[in-house]
């Protein structure tokens, strides 16, 4: 069993108890305008280019064989993207590893062998592994496949999703997981469609499913200034969540423009938005309305 695989972070913090260790799987049904991992988005492998590692020593472009690489007169590298292919010869020809491809398959056995290097972090701080992406649900039999081998081996687990997927995959994979990150980013349809691309119609029905089976639950909501901060659309998630019973903590995730160089990289930068920071009032102001509405709440995972 192999899955798609774009990135592995060990000692996170940020999504799940303790020290932990992020499994982004690579692709995901929506398309939201403030990707903080755009390389996650896609279900292929893809180039990226740093341009602020480039040597400008030409190496990479030497060694492509297929002509996609070239110079700009200031000599920053750039791609000809429908010329690659994607073989690797120009990452293994440079020294400043200012090119990366961003995806790869991994077995299920090497992702348990690259996790289980940090067990012993996880019982120091009472920490795991978190599956998240991209979206986990998009790769059913893979995740479902880590996740019997992390029980077997007594590791907690936490799965990150969108929540868009069909039902029963969505049941099935949140089973066998120890806790449920759950994004919920946009009440109003409309407006979920325009930011994202998708209807949040089938997200809010599976968080109601997903309900049911008592698994904690965290609610992660991106704060993104003039999409999602208004009053109304924080009225209608509110009036949502308490009709569950399996929410534990909402996490509020202000909104940076940490994938905006991703996007950039990628050559993907008309694809995606780029919105203003919330000011620390505001991000103060939301933490404050979700806890006088009886929910425990947390500035970031």
């Amino acid at each position: 069993m192999k899955g798609f695989i774009f990135d592995i972070k060990h000692f996170a913090i940020h999504d799940g108890p303790g020290i932990r260790v992020n499994v982004f799987l690579k692709g995901c049904p929506l398309h939201c305008l403030w990707c903080h991992n755009p390389e996650g988005v896609s279900f292929k492998p893809e180039l990226m280019l740093m341009p602020n590692r480039c040597a400008r020593c030409g190496d990479c472009i030497r060694a492509c064989r297929y002509g996609a690489l070239s110079q700009k007169a200031e000599g920053l590298v750039v791609a000809d993207r429908e010329k690659c292919v994607l073989c690797g010869d120009c990452v293994m020809a440079c020294s400043r590893q200012a090119i990366e491809i961003a995806g790869r398959e991994w077995s299920v056995e090497e992702v348990v062998a690259e996790v289980e290097k940090d067990r012993i972090f996880f019982e120091q701080s009472g920490g795991g592994v978190t599956l998240t992406g991209g979206e986990p649900m998009a790769q059913p039999q893979f995740v479902e496949s880590l996740l019997e081998a992390f029980r077997q081996r007594g590791l907690h687990t936490a799965l990150d999703t969108s929540g868009y997927g069909p039902e029963e995959i969505l049941l099935r994979l949140t089973d066998m997981a120890d806790l449920i990150l759950f994004d919920l980013k946009i009440m109003d349809d409309k407006k979920h469609k325009e930011y994202t691309g998708v209807s949040n119609r089938f997200i809010l029905s599976n968080l109601k499913a997903l309900d049911n089976l008592g698994k904690p639950v965290w609610i992660r909501w991106p704060l993104i200034p003039g999409v999602n901060d208004d009053e109304a659309n924080l009225a209608s998630m509110v009036d949502f969540l308490l009709g569950l019973k399996s929410v534990q903590m909402i996490n509020v995730l202000p909104y940076h423009k940490g994938g905006v160089e991703k996007f950039r990289r990628l050559g993907r930068e008309k694809e995606f938005a780029i919105f203003d920071p919330p000011d620390p009032e505001k991000v103060d102001k939301a933490v404050d309305y979700f806890k006088k509405k009886g929910f425990k709440v947390k500035r970031g995972g």
